[in-house]
């Protein structure tokens, strides 16, 4: 197995990959090659914030895929160079899993983003996934909480003040 950084060449491989990673319901009606030409322009103006790598065998063919989002953070005074890393869409074909192909990609994109200075490295996973994830070294953390996009929406008791930032409403 050979794992390496994903380039521009790989986006026809990447994009039946993430095709095959999609529920039916969710499928647009468009071919993978449009697909791929999508992908392609979407990732061409995120090169530096979204890396892929991928699982070759012993041929060209690309067998799994995972990528990591990498965000800045706000500056510190003495770390202004803050890093955050969030790995996404892990996905190795069926018939290959169960090899250690998933956890070696993992494992990849996880000491690529260390390596570049992210302080943590965060994964939202499926639960059957967990197990895995815990073997590779992720943790639960009760600091690291999510809002539903929903809730966004219901809290009406604060607006914000076209030039006052945040105003509480009584």
């Amino acid at each position: 197995m050979e794992i390496t950084q994903a380039h521009a060449d790989d986006v026809a491989g990447l994009a039946r990959l993430l095709w095959l990673d999609t529920n039916k319901e969710e499928l647009a009606p468009q071919s993978v090659d449009a697909f791929a030409a999508e992908l392609a322009r979407w990732w061409a103006v995120r090169p530096d914030t979204h890396l892929a790598f991928v699982a070759r065998l012993s041929g060209p063919e690309i067998v799994g895929m995972a990528w990591v989002a990498l965000l800045p953070r706000v500056p510190r005074p003495g770390a202004t160079n803050r890093l955050s890393a969030d790995v996404q869409t892990v996905f190795v074909l069926p018939e290959r899993r169960g090899r250690g192909i998933g956890s070696a990609l993992v494992e990849a994109v996880a000491v690529h983003a260390a390596n570049l200075g992210a302080s943590r490295v965060t994964v939202h996973s499926g639960r059957r996934a967990v197990p895995v994830y815990e073997r590779l070294g992720f943790q639960s953390s009760r600091q690291l909480l999510q809002r539903p996009p929903d809730a966004a929406t219901a809290d009406d008791r604060c607006v914000i003040g076209a030039d006052q930032g945040p105003v509480g409403r009584s």
